[in-house]
């Protein structure tokens, strides 16, 4: 263009002086179109949220697509594939609250999961339920595994036993958050208050808890069956809830706080069954306390 603008020379001239020949200067190239390509880049990150462009581009190839890479990454690239939005987290956002020991016994439950192995390796879960009112032990059940529908048996049986609390302390594990244990609180107007994400000192009452089960019984012990872990479980209950001093409490038991500041009397007491012991306990598979 310099040449036959500044120079006026003919096409020809130019292109003779450049030594090209005409047709060069007149080709125009085609462009495929892409549209084929777009729609099945579209189709397949609309069906496979996950998938980055090697994942596409290999099942475009298992399809018989005959589309060289580097064109199909540029439409890729185009089409701003790779900086999809991310999918939205599972867990809403957790409004912190103040660990407050409820004024009356069986108000708020809390509950949390711990893990440990038997003698061969394979590992088991325990499920934990306290009264936070007197950090009392109202059941561990030990499991190799433990779902949602699980958790919901566990705790209707729990219910069925002692009564039904006003709301329940969780972490955000996938049990706690599934669906199946949601409605089921809501369809029984138990309210299921869930701690911040990495903040287990939210959920401090069943951590100390835990504690204490693990360094008195799962690190005390080397179980080879899951029935030797419920028997030995259900005697550290007892004297757990009946025997042992909680710092806490002001030194004393569970059984002794709640006579003290529970509001009961030593007949009520008899009948709450928080202190109905079973003399067979350890021929069953799990015991309320």
């Amino acid at each position: 263009m310099f040449l036959i603008e500044q120079h006026c020379l003919s096409i020809r001239q130019a292109c003779s002086v450049l030594k090209l020949s005409s047709s060069t200067y007149y080709y125009q190239p085609r462009m495929k179109s892409d549209n084929e390509i777009i729609d099945r880049l579209r189709e397949l990150a609309d069906e496979n949220y996950r998938w980055g462009f090697w994942m596409m581009y290999d099942s475009l190839r298992n399809e018989g697509k005959t589309w060289n890479h580097k064109r199909v990454y540029r439409v890729y690239t185009e089409m701003k594939l790779g900086l999809r939005s991310k999918r939205k987290k599972r867990i809403p956002k957790r409004v912190s609250e103040p660990l407050l020991q409820p004024l009356e016994p069986n108000l708020h439950w809390s509950m949390d999961f711990m893990m440990d192995n038997l003698s061969d390796g394979k590992k088991f879960r325990t499920l934990n339920v306290i009264d936070d009112f007197n950090r009392e032990a109202l059941a561990i059940v030990p499991s190799k595994s433990i779902t949602a529908n699980r958790v919901i048996l566990e705790l209707e049986q729990l219910i069925e036993w002692r009564g039904k609390p006003e709301k329940i302390r969780v972490d955000n594990g996938p049990e706690f958050i599934a669906e199946a244990l949601q409605n089921w609180t809501k369809s029984n107007n138990i309210e299921l208050k869930f701690i911040q994400p990495g903040k287990p000192a939210q959920n401090g009452f069943i951590e100390r808890f835990n504690r204490t089960y693990r360094s008195e019984i799962l690190s005390m012990h080397l179980f080879q069956l899951l029935d030797e872990v419920q028997k030995k479980t259900n005697n550290w209950i007892v004297k757990y809830n009946n025997k042992r001093p909680h710092r806490s409490l002001n030194r004393m038991s569970p059984r002794a706080f709640l006579l003290k500041y529970g509001k009961l009397n030593e007949q009520e007491l008899r009948e709450f069954p928080t202190f109905q012991q079973d003399n067979n306990s350890n021929k069953q598979k799990k015991l309320y306390f």
